[in-house]
C-alpha cells in the first residue's frame, strides 16, 4: 500500500456503506448526503493540492463556484448555446470552464518565479475575494440573489426522488476517487511527493517544478469544478457564497481536520462535519462555528497530521516492510 492514498479495501468499504445510505435513512437525508458526496470531492480536491503537492490554495471555492455558475448559465439558457443546454453536455463545458479558469490562475501564480508559502495563500484568498465581489456586482449573473431553477441531472423518472441521483453522484465520486488513487500510486504521485518535500531535488533532476505545480494545480480545479456543478444542478440554485472566502475557509477545516495527506480522509470529513453540522447547528445554534474552530485547534495541536488520517498513516507504517537488522 506504500503509494496507495488509502488502502483499497478500506476505500471500498467506505463507499459500500455510503450506496446502503438510502435504505437505512430517508429521502430527506438522502438528498442531504447527495450534497454532502459533492463537498466530499470539493475536499478531495483541495488535499491533492494543499495535501500531496504542498501547494497552499486558500481560495480552492474559486474553481467550485465557477463550475457551479458555468452549469447554471448553461443549463438556464442564458449562454445560449442550445446543443449545451443538454445537462450532461452542459456539466462537460462547466469543468472545462473550470480547468481553463484554474489554469489561468495556475500560469499567473507559478509562472517565472513563482509565488509559494504564505504569500500563494494571501493572493488566492484576495483573488477568491475579489471574484466574488464581481459575481454579486454582475446581474447577469443574479448579483446577490444568484441563479434559481437550475435544472436537476436527467436521471430516475420520478424527479422528487432523491435516490438516483444519489447513486449517480455516488458512483462519479467513487469512480473519480480511484482515478486520483492511481494517478498517486503512480510515477506523478511520486513526484507530486517530491514536489511538496524537497523541490530544488527535482529540479537538479531535470523536471520542471512550474509545470508539475500548474498540473496539480489544474487537476484540482478540475475535481472542484465538476463538484461545483454537480452541486449546483442538484441544489437547483448558484449563489455568490459557492465561490467566495468562506466556503474556501470552511473546505480549509475539513481537510485540515480529516487529514490533508490522504484524499479518503479529507473526502469522509467533510460528510461527517457536514452531517454534524446539521445537527450541532440546531443544539448549539451560532455556537457550532466556535465549536468547529475549537475542534480545528485541538486536532492542529494533538493530531496535526489530521483526525482520520493519522490512523491510516499509522496502519501504513505498521505494514511497510523493516529492513534487514544491522550486523
Amino acid at each position: 500500500m506504500s503509494r496507495w492514498d488509502a488502502p483499497p479495501w478500506l476505500a471500498l468499504l467506505v463507499f459500500a456503506a455510503l450506496a446502503a445510505v438510502p435504505s437505512v435513512l430517508g429521502d430527506y437525508w438522502t438528498g442531504q448526503m447527495a450534497r454532502y458526496l459533492l463537498f466530499g470531492l470539493f475536499a478531495a480536491s483541495l488535499a491533492l493540492v494543499w495535501g500531496r503537492a504542498g501547494i497552499l490554495c486558500f481560495g480552492q471555492a474559486m474553481f467550485f463556484g465557477v463550475g457551479g455558475y458555468a452549469m447554471a448559465l448553461l443549463t438556464l439558457g442564458v449562454v445560449d448555446i442550445p446543443v449545451l443546454a443538454d445537462a450532461w453536455a452542459a456539466l462537460g463545458l462547466a469543468v472545462l470552464a473550470a480547468t481553463l479558469f484554474a489554469l489561468l490562475v495556475g500560469v499567473f501564480l507559478f509562472w517565472g518565479g513563482g509565488i509559494s508559502g504564505a504569500y500563494l495563500a494571501i493572493v488566492t484568498l484576495a483573488l477568491a475575494v475579489i471574484l466574488e465581489q464581481l459575481v454579486r456586482g454582475w446581474y447577469t449573473l443574479g448579483a446577490d440573489n444568484g441563479l434559481s431553477g437550475v435544472p436537476p441531472l436527467p436521471v430516475g423518472d420520478n424527479p422528487w426522488d432523491p435516490r438516483p441521483t444519489y447513486y449517480v453522484l455516488l458512483a462519479i465520486a467513487a469512480v473519480l476517487y480511484a482515478g486520483l488513487a492511481m494517478l498517486l500510486a503512480s510515477r506523478f504521485g511520486v513526484l507530486l511527493t517530491a514536489l511538496r518535500t524537497n523541490p530544488q531535488r527535482l529540479t537538479y533532476l531535470g523536471y520542471s517544478v512550474v509545470v508539475l505545480r500548474i498540473a496539480a494545480f489544474v487537476i484540482g480545479g478540475a475535481v472542484a469544478g465538476l463538484a461545483g456543478a454537480l452541486f449546483v444542478a442538484t441544489d437547483a440554485f448558484a449563489s455568490p457564497s459557492l465561490i467566495g472566502f468562506a466556503l474556501s475557509a470552511e473546505v480549509l477545516i475539513w481537510v485540515a481536520l480529516g487529514g490533508r495527506s490522504v484524499l479518503l480522509a479529507a473526502f469522509l470529513a467533510a460528510i461527517l462535519l457536514r452531517v454534524a453540522e446539521s445537527y450541532l447547528s440546531e443544539a448549539l445554534g451560532e455556537w457550532w462555528i466556535l465549536a468547529l474552530g475549537l475542534l480545528f485547534m485541538l486536532s492542529v495541536a494533538l493530531a496535526p497530521h489530521g483526525l482520520l488520517a493519522t490512523p491510516l498513516l499509522w496502519l501504513r507504517a505498521r505494514r511497510k516492510p523493516k529492513g534487514p537488522a544491522p550486523a
